[in-house]
């Protein structure tokens, strides 16, 4: 598990999820049976659209059937326990990092021989088990502060503005600083808030529970050489957490006590529509945003500041929890179709496009060389790596299990509207992580 671990993290070094919904997605075109089938059972329901189109493209070229099906924000994990009890089970799956290939380690095939191994610019990065490669991960994401670079600069030309420039944004002081400025003047400046919506219905509470908790655990996880999964923390880093968390939820568009009932479409459409500066994201949004208006020179991302050690040179949380796996259950004719499949995806004009321009990835294999992104939010990563700063990796590809999210957002959720104390956050982190841990390694 340990050499499992240090090859997730040295991704980001070297360079998001209740009742399951599915959206399926097959094409109509005529199919040759003989040639197998793929099931892929999509991680990413902001990609849906896209993936069911480029699989009616495969199947048009080659008359292999392709079946799509999208799991809802949040029940991946669920939903792929129930589709791989069917008779007729995916044949492509993801798993997040070590922790879900742990869950999923019997129905993962050797990919060793696969194109999406053999093409990846660096091979380190492959989810490996002793000498077999069991997972590939397809697209490297960065998250961090989407920032309105309009509305960031009517800030900085306020007379009261004690900092007029983006690039003095550093550290979770200068970041305060200016978010409390901007919800001051947010009349002035035609804002409903300096963030977004902290909203916590199931599209929107990832980015708090998982990706944001993921920061504070980089910064504790650094100061102690941590490297493996632990099976315990110690919350070390926790009052960064509040930081943070406090900023988004009072210098926000809402109070508090709406969070409970707010969508990442409403996040979205409140940074689309100028009523905040800041929104909290990643490379992925930038296909809602773009689809929202928003113009692509109009936008930047920020490092997630939360007062941690030597975060001056902070650069931007980048990493994957997007690992393929070929089912070693199916048929040997249908992984055979799927390691085709796979090829094709990442060889032909079509398949580069739809994941590079449509979908929008940052994708790590050898045969993008000649793709040209247009997402401004990949620039920023690109901007971040040239200018030298230091990449976070996503250390939350760690977290034992879904309940550790659920019962940290639930207690957050609490926190933000007044109903519970902060320990109880502390409690869902801190107790809650060995809780789990232990039910994960030791049950």
């Amino acid at each position: 598990m340990s050499r499992t671990i240090t090859k997730a993290l040295a991704v980001a070094a070297a360079l998001s999820m209740g009742v399951t919904t599915l959206a399926a997605c097959g094409s109509s075109n005529s199919v040759d049976e003989s040639k197998g089938k793929v099931y892929y059972l999509n991680f990413k329901p902001e990609a849906a659209d896209q993936w069911k189109a480029i699989a009616e493209t495969y199947t048009k070229e080659t008359g292999v059937q392709v079946t799509i099906e999208t799991a809802a924000s949040g029940t991946y994990e669920q939903t792929l326990k129930s589709e791989m009890a069917k008779d007729q089970a995916p044949t492509l799956f993801q798993v997040n990092g070590p922790v879900g290939y742990a869950r999923w380690k019997d129905y993962c095939d050797d990919m060793s021989d696969t194109a999406v191994y053999k093409q990846l610019e660096d091979s380190s990065v492959a989810l490996t088990d002793g000498d077999e490669i069991v997972g590939i991960p397809y697209v490297l994401e960065s998250y961090g502060i989407i920032y309105n670079k309009e509305l960031l600069n009517k800030y900085f030309e306020l007379s009261d503005s004690s900092i007029k420039s983006v690039d003095d944004i550093n550290s979770f002081k200068a970041l305060k600083t200016v978010a409390d400025g901007i919800q001051k003047h947010k009349d002035d400046l035609g804002v409903k808030g300096a963030f977004t919506s902290a909203g916590f219905d199931s599209s929107s509470d990832w980015r708090f529970k998982t990706q944001l908790a993921g920061v504070p655990l980089y910064y504790e996880f650094k100061a102690d050489g941590i490297t493996e999964q632990p099976a315990t923390i110690t919350g070390s880093t926790l009052q960064n957490f509040k930081n943070i968390f406090d900023l988004y939820i009072t210098d926000s568009t809402v109070e508090p006590t709406q969070l409970s009932s707010k969508t990442g479409d409403d996040a979205n459409s409140e940074f689309a529509f100028g009523d905040a500066v800041f929104y909290q994201n990643g490379t992925w949004a930038w296909t809602d945003l773009s689809n929202a208006g928003v113009e692509s020179d109009n936008v930047g991302m920020l490092p997630i500041y939360v007062g941690g050690d030597g975060e001056e040179n902070q650069g931007l949380t980048t990493g994957s929890e997007n690992y393929w796996c070929i089912n070693s259950k199916a048929s040997d004719l249908d992984k055979q179709a799927t390691k085709d499949f796979l090829e094709w995806m990442i060889t032909s004009d079509d398949g580069k496009n739809a994941l590079a321009s449509e979908m929008g990835f940052s994708t790590p294999f050898k045969t993008f060389s000649d793709m040209k992104t247009e997402n401004p939010l990949i620039d920023a990563y690109c901007e971040s790596l040239k200018a030298g700063k230091d990449t976070v990796p996503w250390t939350y590809t760690m977290i034992p299990s879904e309940q550790w999210k659920n019962d940290l957002g639930s207690a957050l959720l609490e926190y933000a509207q007044g109903t519970g104390s902060w320990d109880a956050v502390k409690t869902a982190y801190v107790d809650g992580w060995a809780t789990e841990y232990a039910a994960a390694n030791e049950g």
